[in-house]
């Protein structure tokens, strides 16, 4: 594998990665809601993580549009690229392109898939509270159907 610039998983011939790393500006809202929805998703060998290219605060809207699904990030905190405990992953996913770049630069040279998946930033959205919540699903629904793709497990029925 190769670092490469695609906006698929690159994977489909090789069958699930076995750890994936995702990353965003400052892993608060897209990097921390992919990694809760693929945990819930993935067996329990597969490693996920995820970090910002910059440091973060916690947002409480990724709370409660988690929360609507059964999931939670529990006591985890945004961290940075710099702040991972492990830095080789079969897969990165990037969420922005700034966390694109930063990751790219940072393979250069690596055994190591790194895509893109153009996400939506819920944060720019106005409006009364349910409209803001309403970009946040769009965001969570969005990535629980790319990470249902890249894990090759059907949708629920429900």
């Amino acid at each position: 594998m190769t670092a490469g610039t695609g906006t698929e998983t690159g994977n489909e011939e090789k069958g699930p990665p076995g750890s994936v790393l995702f990353v965003c500006g400052m892993n608060a809202i897209r990097s921390p809601m992919a990694e809760a929805i693929a945990r819930s998703l993935v067996p329990k060998g597969t490693y996920i993580a995820s970090a910002g290219v910059r440091p973060g605060e916690r947002d409480p809207f990724v709370d409660a549009v988690l929360g609507e699904i059964g999931l939670d990030l529990g006591v985890r905190q945004p961290q940075t690229l710099d702040e991972l405990e492990d830095d080789f992953f079969d897969l990165i996913v990037t969420l922005a392109p700034e966390a694109h770049h930063r990751a790219l630069d940072m393979n250069r040279g690596n055994a190591v898939d790194v895509v893109y998946w153009p996400t939506p930033d819920p944060t720019v959205a106005t409006g009364t509270r349910e409209q803001i919540l309403s970009s946040y699903r769009e965001v969570r629904d969005m990535l629980a159907l790319r990470l249902r793709k890249l894990f090759a497990i059907e949708p629920s029925s429900d």
